[in-house]
């Protein structure tokens, strides 16, 4: 063998030498690469993903936080396994690895946040609430407390007071106020409908609407959960007694911006639509937004010959069963008695 063959054939065994060795050292630097958590504070971060950021430019921003470094592994990584990133926003968390986080773009379980609808608001109050919400999209701060969206379903609706069930709701950066009034009016109406299957015989109750309205006043009248039933029973009996419900809540409801936290005698005089001391029967609309517990009491009122309360002054109320005994109890109520 002629030294010049030698030479190649040594030249060409340090090149299969080398390159083993480069190919066991870039194996090795990927499995570290693929075990080595990225550098994600202990609070945590939240990335948000706009419709089409290739992957690419996800590692480069991680990169630029401090996060990780781009370079030839996670090329590798997103050629072996190409992620389908989900548009939205995502929380990483400390510990995590390359390979999860493409896993945890690519599932869509994005960053949930929550809005609350709390029992016994109206409808205006539900309106400002979402509108100092400042993750949710806008897209309802010119709406009429009294007239019902034209995005919404049921444009049969007259008045949009009562029509959104009080729950928490999660939702999502990109979600907008119209989205929580769709969900919560969809929930009411489902709620709403059960609750008017499932209620009692013999209500003076004509539609579901009532049952509603009921509700709404119920929830008013109380925070208290061992409470709802009996009240539902007071108002369920003098609806049959013909007799008029005066009920507080609709009065303050009916003189709207006038109320300033005191009702007073001229309020309970003043006839409106909602005066309840000066009308008999229920009033025209809900007063506000009643919650499923309300709701089920309207349906299901104590059985009793209850037809007065008034305030306890301990959070709770005192029934009665005559005229003489409510005033008894109103007396107590105001040092009188």
């Amino acid at each position: 063998m002629s030294k010049g063959v030698t030479r190649v054939l040594v030249l060409f065994g340090l090149v299969v030498v080398l390159a083993a060795g480069s190919l066991i050292w870039a194996r090795a630097h990927y499995i570290h690469f693929l075990e080595t958590p990225l550098s994600i504070p202990t609070a945590g971060h939240v990335l948000q993903i706009e419709h089409g950021t290739p992957a690419s430019a996800i590692v480069r921003e991680l990169d630029d936080l401090g996060y990780t470094k781009a370079g030839w592994t996670w090329k590798v990584l997103m050629r072996l396994e190409p992620p389908e990133i989900q548009t939205g926003e995502y929380r990483l968390t400390a510990g995590l690895l390359p390979r999860e986080l493409l896993g945890l773009l690519s599932s869509g379980s994005v960053v949930q946040y929550r809005f609350t609808i709390v029992e016994g608001w109206s409808y205006a109050q539900l309106l400002a609430a979402l509108s100092q919400n400042d993750i949710l999209e806008q897209t309802t701060e010119n709406l009429d407390p009294t007239i019902w969206p034209d995005f919404l379903p049921d444009s049969d609706i007259q008045h949009p007071e009562g029509w959104f069930l009080p729950e928490t709701y999660q939702f999502s950066r990109g979600d907008s106020t119209a989205d929580i009034l769709r969900r919560s009016h969809r929930a009411m109406k489902e709620t709403l409908a059960a609750a008017w299957r499932e209620r009692d015989a013999d209500l003076p109750l004509d539609s579901p609407y009532e049952l509603l309205i009921l509700a709404s006043i119920i929830e008013k009248e109380t925070s208290l959960d061992s409470e709802r039933n009996e009240i539902a029973g007071v108002f369920i009996r003098r609806l049959n007694k013909h007799m008029r419900l005066q009920t507080d809540p609709t009065v303050i409801y009916g003189i709207g911006d006038e109320y300033t936290g005191n009702i007073r005698r001229k309020h309970l005089r003043t006839d409106t639509p909602y005066n309840t001391y000066t009308r008999h029967g229920l009033p025209p609309t809900p007063i506000a937004l009643p919650g499923r517990r309300s709701l089920l009491a309207a349906g299901h009122p104590d059985d009793g010959d209850t037809l007065y309360f008034v305030a306890d002054g301990k959070g709770g109320h005192t029934f009665s069963r005559t005229l003489e005994e409510h005033q008894k109890a109103v007396n107590k109520l105001i040092g009188k008695g």
